[in-house]
């Protein structure tokens, strides 16, 4: 899997208002800015982001991902 298939599959079920995804193949990390995590717990978030992969997180396909999810209003403050 390369990035922009990891980072393809993120965008097909959670709408994002930006989103980059880095890895090596098994270990990745993401910056996921998305409507839907306003009001959700950190935990909650991330639950979000591993229902887009699916099966994939099960059958090693994805071995770790590493997020950093914000708000667009977390997002925007954290840019300035």
């Amino acid at each position: 899997m390369h990035a922009q298939d990891l980072q393809a599959l993120i965008q097909a079920g959670l709408p994002c208002e930006h989103i980059v995804v880095e890895g090596d193949g098994r270990h990745w990390s993401a910056v996921i800015v998305s409507p839907e995590f306003e009001g959700k717990r950190l935990i909650q978030r991330h639950q979000r982001v591993y229902a887009t992969l699916g099966q994939r997180m099960h059958t090693d396909e994805v071995h770790a991902l590493s997020m950093k999810t914000y708000t667009p209003a977390e997002w925007q403050a954290a840019s300035e």
